[in-house]
C-alpha cells in the first residue's frame, strides 16, 4: 500500500464525476434543495461528496471497499493491526473501547480526571470504575496523569480488572509513562485502553511522547481533527489484536454509530491520514518551533509563564507535547477565564480553554508566526495593562477540587429514583447526575458520588469567574439532583 492513495477521498470524486441522478438521500440533492445562502457559503463542492452509503461508496458499518482500503492504510500509517473510522467523534471512540472489554459488573480501572464521555460509557455498561488518583499539579492548578505505580498497586488490589483506561497525553500535554503502564497491565493479561484525544500527531514526530500503538497499548480513541487536520467530529480508533478481539470493536462502534454516516467526515481522515504519513514530521516540526519560539517569547512577558521542559521529572509527568501552550496568567491576579474574554474582546483571539489560572493555546501545522506573534504582542499588551494587580500582590489561591467518595455505581445512581433538592443543602447525599466544567469536561461530580463542601465551593469559584460550569438538569445551580432517600414515618 502507499500512503499517497487516498481511496475513499479519490472514489468519492470518480462517483462525482458521473453526475449520476440521485432518487436516495440527502435530501437536498447536491444543494439543489437547499438554502440558497447557505449552498452559496458552503460551496458545490462540499455539498457533491455529502453522500450516503449507496453501493459504489461502502458502507462504514460493513467495508468491503473503498473505506476497508482506507481505514487499512490508516492502520499503518498509526502501527496499528486495525483501525475504524469514527464520525461520532473520539467520544464515540472512547465509549466503544469501554464497552468492549467491561460489561455490568465489571471492573475498569480508570483516572478521575476522565472525559465525560468515558463516565458516559461506564454508565451504559453497567461496569465499576476503580479510580486512580492523578498527580495534581498544586501550581498549575490541573491534574496530570497517572503513575505506573498506581497502576500496579490498583491491579495488585483488583486483578480481575478488565481493562486499564489511561489519557495519553492529557488536554494540557502532559505524559506519563505509557510503555511502562502497558508492561504492567500486561503482566496481569489486562488490556490497555488510551485515550488519545490530545495525541494524533505524536506518532509522527520522535521529539514527542510515545503513542499508544508505539507504547503497545491494545486500543487508542485517537482525534484526529483536533490536531491532526481532518473535520471536526472525525476521529479513529486503532486496535491491536490479542487482547481484544477487533470484530467485537467494530460490532460496538457500529451500535454506537449512525447509519447516515457522513462521507465528508469520512473523506477527512483519508487525506488527513496521507498528510500525516508522507508530510507529518515536516510539518509537526514547523510546529514545534514555531511553540518553543512563542514560548520563550511569553516567558519574557513580566508575570507570566508559559510551561516548558521543566515540568518533566515525575512519572507523571514523563514527557510532553511543547505545542500546548500553558500558560499561566494567576500572577496577574486575573483568572484564565478574565484572560479569554480580554483576548476575545480586545484583540479578536480566541484560545483552546482557560480555567481558574490557565490559558491553554495550541500550535499546530496551522499556525505561522504571524499569529504567534500577535499572541504574544497581546500578552504583552495584557500584562502591561494588569501589572499594578501584580504588583499589590493580589492573585488568586490555588483551589483544587476534592476527589469524592464513590457510594454507588455510576449506573445504579444514574437510574436510580431521585430528587431535587436546594444546592446548598446537598452535601452528604449522593448525587445522581454530573457537574464538569467543560472544556475540558472533567467532572467534579459524578453519579454514584457524595457530595462534600468543598466540591460544592469549587464549582461556586468556577461560576463566579465566569467558567462553564454544565451537566445538571438545573442549568443555574440552584439545585442538584440526587438518590431519594426515605425517612422514617413517625
Amino acid at each position: 500500500m502507499s500512503q499517497l492513495e487516498t481511496p475513499l477521498f479519490t472514489g468519492l470524486l470518480e462517483h462525482v464525476k458521473k453526475d449520476p441522478i440521485q432518487f436516495h438521500i440527502p435530501g437536498h440533492k447536491k444543494g439543489a434543495g437547499m438554502d440558497p445562502e447557505f449552498r452559496a457559503f458552503i460551496g458545490e463542492n462540499a455539498l457533491a461528496i455529502d453522500l450516503i452509503n449507496i453501493s459504489p461508496l461502502d458502507d462504514l458499518h460493513h467495508p468491503k471497499g473503498m473505506i476497508k482500503r482506507a481505514q487499512e492504510l490508516a492502520a499503518e500509517a498509526f502501527g496499528a493491526d486495525y483501525t475504524f473510522f469514527s464520525v461520532q467523534g473520539t467520544s464515540g471512540a472512547i465509549m466503544t473501547m469501554i464497552m468492549s472489554v467491561a460489561g455490568p459488573g465489571d471492573k475498569i480501572i480508570v483516572p478521575r480526571n476522565v472525559h465525560k464521555s468515558v463516565m458516559s460509557a461506564i454508565v451504559f455498561s453497567g461496569a465499576t470504575p476503580i479510580f486512580i488518583h492523578p498527580e495534581i499539579d498544586k501550581e498549575l492548578g490541573i491534574s496530570h496523569g497517572i503513575t505506573p505505580q498506581a497502576v500496579e498497586k490498583a491491579l495488585e488490589q483488583h486483578p480481575d480488572a478488565k481493562g486499564v483506561l489511561v489519557i495519553n497525553p492529557t488536554y494540557f500535554g502532559i505524559a506519563g509513562d505509557l510503555k511502562k503502564i502497558v508492561e504492567i497491565a500486561h503482566s496481569y493479561n489486562v488490556p490497555v485502553l488510551v485515550d488519545e484525544a490530545h495525541g494524533v500527531h505524536i506518532h509522527f514526530h520522535e521529539d514527542l511522547p510515545l503513542s499508544a500503538m508505539q507504547a503497545g497499548a491494545d486500543m487508542a480513541a485517537t482525534s484526529v481533527h483536533k490536531l491532526g487536520g481532518s473535520l471536526t467530529q472525525s476521529s479513529i480508533l486503532n486496535v491491536r489484536e490479542g487482547l481484544v478481539s477487533a470484530k467485537h470493536v467494530q460490532a460496538v462502534l457500529s451500535m454506537l454509530t449512525t447509519t447516515s454516516t457522513s462521507y465528508l467526515l469520512l473523506a477527512s481522515l483519508d487525506v488527513a491520514r496521507k498528510q500525516l504519513a508522507t508530510k507529518g514530521r515536516e510539518l509537526i516540526d514547523q510546529a514545534i518551533r514555531l511553540a518553543d519560539w512563542t514560548r520563550e517569547q511569553i516567558n519574557q512577558i513580566p508575570y507570566l509563564y508559559c510551561v516548558g521542559k521543566e515540568i518533566l521529572g515525575t512519572e507523571a509527568t514523563y514527557d510532553y507535547d511543547p505545542t500546548k501552550l500553558i500558560i499561566s496568567v494567576k500572577e496577574l491576579g486575573l483568572t484564565g477565564h478574565d484572560v479569554e474574554q480580554w483576548l476575545r474582546e480586545t484583540y479578536n483571539i480566541e484560545v483552546e480553554l482557560s480555567d481558574l489560572y490557565n490559558i491553554l493555546c495550541i500550535i499546530t501545522p496551522g499556525d505561522s508566526e504571524r499569529e504567534a506573534s500577535l499572541l504574544i504582542e497581546a500578552l504583552r499588551r495584557l500584562s502591561e495593562q494588569f501589572s499594578h494587580q501584580a504588583e499589590e500582590g493580589i492573585k488568586p489561591k490555588v483551589l483544587l477540587p476534592d476527589i469524592p467518595a464513590l457510594a454507588l455505581t455510576p449506573r445504579d445512581a444514574f437510574y436510580a429514583e431521585t430528587e431535587v433538592v436546594p444546592f446548598h443543602e446537598s452535601v452528604g447525599r449522593i448525587i445522581a447526575e454530573f457537574v464538569m466544567v467543560y472544556p475540558p469536561g472533567i467532572p467534579i461530580f459524578i453519579p454514584g458520588e457524595i457530595i462534600t463542601e468543598e466540591n460544592l465551593k469549587y464549582i461556586e469559584t468556577n461560576l463566579a469567574a465566569g467558567l462553564p460550569v454544565q451537566g445538571p438538569e438545573d442549568d443555574t445551580l440552584q439545585s442538584l439532583r440526587v438518590i431519594k432517600e426515605y425517612k422514617p414515618i413517625r
